[in-house]
């Protein structure tokens, strides 16, 4: 019986180091028609004494918050930024509110119940706030970094799904999953009227906020079928004069090429903290 009662005391004790690293928040939203699932990782030596930066890590279409689990070692680059890591799901949602469905309201799930749920769970530093993701992630993280500028220290994308077209998206999706789903999830999104897809373009919205001239990250790799919008996206922000840090290097849309992008991302942000 005393081993019995030893093993389950080991197993329990691994266990809450386990939930001190890592712990899943499950938020029901009156913004969402699901449940929310957020995986938050903080440094090993985390203290409520202390005010820590937060990342918050996107993922993309057709995949959920365990894709940049599965990606990264969370808890390793916790730690070693001596920051808090927030890996959301957005669904399909392209992190934004729908025009034609009133529960897939995204944007404002995350400013009206995510991030005040995130900063009462942990100490955050406020002045330290960045946000970063992959593919549709990467839109959605410079989509609410242009909107919302004063939350935000800075942003990062890769791989970043950043032109909201009507004739690429139908193009990517059959590329990627041989049917016209991506397409139809945008119509549901941004409605019908494609000028309202394009006016949400991350090109089209910086130039319409002319005083926007905040730093952030873009990265995409060679082999892309998303690199030439990055390309496009990167001398449009130099033309505006936004102090923009791009980096071009080999890769495909893949989990391989994210595993090593990323990494980029929280060196620039550690460099930008106030």
């Amino acid at each position: 019986m005393k081993i019995k009662q030893l093993i389950l005391s080991v197993i329990l004790f691994l266990f809450s180091i386990t939930v001190d690293a890592q712990e899943m928040l499950i938020i029901e939203s009156s913004h969402l028609v699901s449940k929310d699932t957020i995986y938050c990782f903080v440094p090993d030596n985390y203290s409520k004494e202390k005010a820590y930066p937060l990342v918050y890590l996107l993922h993309g279409y057709s995949t959920n918050s365990k894709q940049w689990t599965n990606t990264i070692d969370c808890n390793s680059m916790a730690n070693k930024y001596e920051m808090i890591i927030v890996c959301p799901d957005g669904f399909t949602s392209f992190y934004v509110n729908s025009i034609n469905n009133n529960q897939s309201q995204y944007e404002n799930f995350f400013f009206k119940e995510l991030a005040p749920r995130i900063e009462n769970e942990f100490n955050v530093d406020k002045k330290n706030i960045f946000i970063s993701g992959l593919s549709m992630g990467g839109y959605g993280a410079l989509h609410f970094f242009i909107k919302y500028s004063d939350f935000f220290n800075s942003a990062g994308s890769t791989s970043g799904a950043l032109t909201i077209d009507d004739k690429q998206s139908r193009e990517l999706s059959y590329s990627f999953w041989g049917n016209n789903r991506l397409n139809d999830d945008l119509k549901q999104i941004f409605g019908e009227n494609t000028e309202n897809w394009n006016k949400n373009d991350i090109i089209n919205l910086l130039q319409a906020k002319p005083d926007f001239k905040r730093p952030f990250i873009l990265d995409c790799g060679t082999e892309d079928i998303l690199y030439s919008e990055n390309i496009k996206l990167k001398k449009a922000a130099y033309s505006l004069g936004i102090p923009m840090t791009f980096i071009s290097s080999p890769g495909r849309h893949n989990t391989k090429y994210w595993h090593n992008s990323i990494e980029h991302h929280f060196i620039f942000f550690k460099q930008h903290l106030r």
